[in-house]
């Protein structure tokens, strides 16, 4: 693999790594009476406001490329369905659900990008969602259709994040800041909606009283997602989707076994199978031709 390929792998799996520790600070701010939508809403536009602080000479791309606010509104769209699927529905068949994402990945970016699909792709796609299954599988679930609104919803978060990836490689072009200014404003804002919506229906708490505790740990997760949507920014860019796609279902590997450490799950035979197969995808299964760098 080329060395480009192989530092754009290693991001990847940074962003994977943060993204599957982010229940710890979703939990530790929910404790202290702060709404996962309105965690959200207040992490994100965080991030969105530090990067504008550090990258504001790449705000007029914007303007000049309106697909970047497509990517912002496909990103706010996945964090808000996921939201709503994971508070209403069963969180494992959620996130079963959500990492089909590597199909819709693959189909689509044959479609925008005219990615080929290969049996190297669809080898990859195979082991990837076979690990994730084997490491989500719960006898009670079932096969992982789609049953209710709540599954529906997860089933259009990975759809929407597929899209999302795709848009990104297809704007390689643009500066990193740029997209990520993109990505992080669309979830804070259309988070924020989301939590403004669900308050007043009085489905949710008003974020009135929470204590100022609370601030610093959003301040520290802006940061890290912050940094791993950079890691994202960089690894999408220089990649083929359906490989990125693939890398990503690390997060349930990071989640699980991060949640075993600090004792809030058991550690299974099946977790570490379908985490090896996870792993092995993007390595095992690859393409012998050399992915087409950015200009």
């Amino acid at each position: 693999m080329h060395s480009l390929q192989k530092s754009a792998v290693a991001a990847l799996l940074l962003n994977s790594t943060l993204w599957g520790l982010s229940w710890t600070g979703t939990r530790a701010l929910e404790g202290m009476g702060l709404h996962p939508v309105w965690a959200t809403a207040a992490i994100f536009s965080a991030c969105a406001l530090l990067l504008v602080l550090l990258r504001w000479r790449e705000l007029p791309q914007l303007w000049r490329h309106p697909t970047l606010w497509c990517v912002g509104l496909a990103t706010g769209l996945t964090n808000c369905s996921f939201n709503v699927a994971v508070a209403y529905g069963d969180v494992v068949r959620v996130i079963l659900l959500f990492y089909l994402m590597p199909i819709w990945t693959v189909i689509l970016a044959r479609l925008v990008l005219h990615e080929a699909i290969t049996s190297r792709s669809l080898a990859r796609v195979a082991l990837g969602l076979g690990g994730a299954f084997i490491v989500l599988y719960q006898p009670r679930l079932g096969l992982p259709l789609p049953q209710s609104l709540p599954d529906w919803m997860a089933v259009l978060s990975g759809l929407l994040f597929a899209i999302t990836n795709v848009l990104l490689r297809r704007l390689h072009g643009l500066s990193d800041g740029a997209r990520a200014v993109a990505m992080l404003a669309g979830s804070g804002a259309l988070a924020g909606l989301l939590g403004v919506g669900l308050s007043l229906a009085g489905m949710i708490a008003w974020p009135l009283h929470v204590p100022v505790a609370a601030w610093p740990v959003v301040g520290l997760w802006a940061v890290l997602f912050l940094v791993s949507n950079l890691c994202l920014q960089y690894g999408v860019a220089r990649l083929p989707a359906n490989i990125t796609a693939v890398i990503m279902l690390a997060e349930i590997l990071v989640a699980s076994s991060s949640a075993w450490v600090l004792g809030a799950a058991g550690l299974r035979a099946q977790d570490i199978v379908g985490g090896i197969l996870i792993l092995a995808a993007p390595w095992i299964v690859r393409d012998r031709r050399p992915a087409v760098q950015p200009a």
